[in-house]
């Protein structure tokens, strides 16, 4: 890594304690010899630029030339495109800079963190920044709204992203990604792409593309949440270094490998915990204000106007997305 490199020394095949991957192409043997962690040194990654900029590119499009010439809505959706944007602006923040840097090569915990950041505030984001009749014009196109109500359910998307999670923390497997960049990669899409699957029943705009009720939200946020508890707690509770892919860095803020592993542990459990409580809780709120008197509106109205009417408002909007 430009910046953090030292000179190689002699050391063993595969370091001790980790899991020999090297027959599969582009898998290190070894962790990397770093100098003590600088957060001056700020790298971008192309893929995730590219990866941005032809999101923002196709969301821009989206509400902008296509909204005028499909005559979907009067208005250019400034609230849904600063919630979107801002989406983005957490991935890029996550996936560049030091916080890549430190989670990728010198702490557990960051890594916690940086999962967090896409899993559990890009992920909803990125759902709410879709304005209802942007999700209304894609869905009614044939196959469209079974895919996402297939896709988008909480048993499909919540157990796809449950089980990445899971799988991508058991020993072997985490030693795996962080030896090979390719499939680290593909392990963080796999995160954004399952995260995004599992908020869209709480977050998308309109209950024919497969939200649910609010009750339901409530209860599947709960449920969702369980697992990565139990997994918090193995990991926080352990202790041997579980993950040894951290045990050779130079060590960062004081701290032990053991000790970045628990209070990674312990991120992913009490943070992680209260991201989803924090979710119940708007849900409830956007739930009471459902309820009040006066709040309907009329079937079938996907208009700017009809998303402010009642009981089609966009979840966890509080103050409402124009």
């Amino acid at each position: 890594m430009p910046g953090h490199a030292a000179p190689a020394a002699k050391q063993p095949a595969v370091t001790p304690g980790s899991w020999d991957w090297s027959f599969i192409p582009g898998t290190k043997t070894q962790a990397p010899e770093l100098a003590p962690f600088d957060p001056r040194i700020w790298e971008n990654h192309n893929s995730v630029l590219i990866g941005t900029v032809v999101l923002a590119a196709l969301y821009l499009w989206a509400v902008g030339p296509l909204r005028r010439k499909k005559g979907w809505a009067p208005k250019f959706p400034v609230g849904r495109a600063v919630t979107f944007f801002v989406g983005l602006t957490v991935m890029l923040l996550a996936l560049n800079g030091p916080l890549h840097d430190l989670s990728d090569y010198y702490l557990f915990s960051v890594h916690m963190v940086q999962h967090l950041m896409l899993t559990q505030v890009m992920a909803p984001l990125i759902i709410l920044g879709l304005p209802a009749w942007l999700v209304g014009a894609i869905v009614s196109r044939p196959g469209m709204a079974r895919a996402a109500k297939f896709w988008g359910s909480p048993l499909i998307g919540g157990g796809l992203y449950i089980s990445s999670l899971v799988f991508w923390h058991l020993i072997p497997f985490y030693d795996l990604m962080m030896r090979n960049h390719n499939i680290h990669i593909a392990t963080h899409l796999m995160f954004m792409i399952t995260a995004v699957m599992a908020w869209w029943p709480v977050c998308c705009a309109l209950p024919e593309a497969g939200r649910i009720r609010e009750p339901a939200k409530m209860l599947y946020l709960f449920l969702l949440g369980v697992p990565m508890q139990v997994l918090a707690a193995v990991i926080s509770l352990s202790d041997r270094v579980l993950y040894p892919w951290y045990a050779t860095a130079p060590r960062t803020w004081g701290l032990t490998p053991l000790d970045d592993q628990q209070w990674g542990g312990l991120i992913m459990w009490v943070p992680g915990g209260l991201g989803l409580w924090l979710a119940i809780t708007v849900v409830w709120l956007v739930w009471a204000k459902q309820n009040e008197p006066g709040r309907g509106r009329r079937v079938g109205d996907l208009s700017p106007e009809g998303e402010a009417g009642g009981d089609e408002e966009p979840p966890l909007t509080l103050p409402r997305i124009p």
